[in-house]
């Protein structure tokens, strides 16, 4: 699970303290950075694949580091930070939603550290809801000599969609205790989730990372959460051809964790405890689903399956992945009820998976998505291609432009309209001047029909405008 910290860095934050301890007093900052520090030890040391990002908020939020496995040049960037202006928690939870929707969605669960002295002074804190724009569990870390913080914070923490909590260091504020509370937050959010995988009398300790949360679903009368049991049975195999790409809850990288424990012998120990020559069902289970392409359906719990397979991240390296499938028996449509899957030799006559439906689809207009800034852009310049090259590409021009002006419409992006007109026009001013007439005529026919309130009626379809040239051709 992606971690974010949050660190403040305003003028309060430069308030001074004396310890005992040392010798010269220290800052809340200082005190902060050396938490983090902590911190980042403990993900060094029991969560090496976590991808952390480190930001830096007073009034504004500025993005230190984004999400990396480097802790130390995370360490190294802590180093160089200084205090600025006041306190603003609205603009540090804009720049979070930004920057995990920028790198993981508004579907991947991530934590977000929160740490600062908890002194808002004069300012509000804003609570939209929803808060944040992904699944997120907040831990607040707030360095405070008689264990209070500002009213807003507490409604942060409980606010719809956000869970987690306020701790606070124990005892005097110290280098010690900072450190203490970062090291706790550390056990209570990343706690390795160990499972045993098993097949038959074949089975294997496992570490899951990151660690699977409770799902939760709501359906019309009720709320039911699932939670991972600590055993996954492996049921089956099927192609992976015939699972296809299902709908998943959360994937998580399995790998074999080491045992005293007496566990079933699959090779003979060729050199007693030598180097790659303990047995493991969890090497043997991914080494056959990577040659045989094949993928293995587990059990997670009750109504609960998952898709066992091998993951090849570049040419040489690839690991043993576990797809957590929504929760329910048809949680794959096209394998039916998973509880009633047989074996191919029981059947006469075996239809290959997926099943395709008996009607014919039509794809000629495909849905358009604009989930990242690349994908609008990539629209609006196969228009300008096609603008370019008038009057021969004058009917794939008014296509694509039609096709963007219903996407904006069904998205209630409007602003697109003007946007694209002044786009049109600044294209007009560009053109060579070997480019044909009829060009800058349709750009600007178009810019001008793009600013009219009735080119928003989702009915209304833009046509080419009457010239010439245009004439000749037909």
């Amino acid at each position: 699970m992606p971690t974010v910290i949050a660190l403040d860095v305003s003028l309060s934050m430069a308030r001074q303290l004396t310890s005992p301890e040392l010798p010269e007093p220290f800052t809340y900052l200082q005190l902060a950075i050396h938490g983090i520090h902590s911190l980042l030890d403990y993900f060094g040391s029991f969560a090496k694949l976590e991808f952390v990002a480190l930001t830096a908020f007073s009034s504004t939020c500025e993005v230190v580091l984004s999400f990396t496995r480097d802790f130390e040049s995370l360490k190294s960037k802590l180093s160089q930070l200084e205090e600025c202006d006041k306190s603003c928690f609205d603009s540090a939870i804009q720049a979070v939603n930004r920057l995990v929707l920028s790198e993981w969605g508004s579907s991947t669960p991530c934590q977000v550290i929160l740490i600062t002295d908890g002194n808002l002074g004069m300012a509000s804190l804003t609570l939209d809801s929803p808060v944040f724009s992904f699944p997120c569990k907040l831990t607040t870390v707030v360095m405070s000599k008689t264990k209070t913080c500002h009213p807003s914070l507490k409604k942060l923490v409980e606010a719809p969609g956000v869970g987690g909590s306020i701790v606070y260091p124990e005892g005097l504020l110290s280098h010690l205790s900072v450190s203490k509370v970062c090291h706790q937050v550390g056990e209570d959010n990343y706690t390795p989730f160990s499972a045993v995988l098993k097949m038959g009398n074949l089975m294997n300790k496992v570490v899951l990372s990151p660690a699977p949360i409770p799902f939760t679903k709501m359906s019309d009368m009720e709320l039911t959460t699932c939670s991972m049991s600590s055993t996954i049975s492996v049921l089956g195999f099927l192609e992976v051809a015939q699972v296809g790409s299902p709908a998943a809850v959360s994937r998580h990288l399995v790998l074999p964790q080491e045992s005293n424990s007496t566990q079933p012998s699959l090779v003979e120990h060729e050199e007693e405890g030598g180097e790659g020559k303990t047995p493991s069902f969890c090497v043997l289970l991914h080494g056959a689903l990577k040659i045989e392409n094949y993928a293995a359906l587990c059990s997670l719990g009750a109504d609960w399956y998952g898709i066992l397979y091998s993951c090849s991240d570049s040419k040489k390296k690839s690991n043993l992945m576990l797809l957590a499938l929504e929760p329910g028996k048809h949680s794959v449509p096209w394998l039916g009820n998973l509880q009633q899957l047989v074996s191919p030799d029981l059947w006469e006559h075996v239809e290959p998976f997926p099943l395709k439906p008996v009607e014919k689809k039509s794809y000629a207009l495909n849905a358009v998505n604009w989930i990242r800034q690349a994908s609008l852009q990539s629209d609006i310049q196969k228009i300008l291609r096609h603008a370019r090259k008038l009057p021969d590409k004058t009917v794939q021009f008014y296509k694509e432009l039609n096709k963007l002006k219903r996407a904006a419409i069904s998205y209630g992006f409007l602003e697109l309209f003007d946007g694209l007109a002044a786009i049109f026009e600044r294209e007009c001013t560009l053109l060579p001047g070997t480019a044909h007439p009829d060009c800058a005529l349709q750009l600007t026919f178009a810019a001008g029909l793009l600013r009219k309130s009735y080119v928003r009626d989702p009915k209304y379809v833009i046509s080419a405008m009457r010239t010439n040239f245009n004439n000749d051709d037909e």
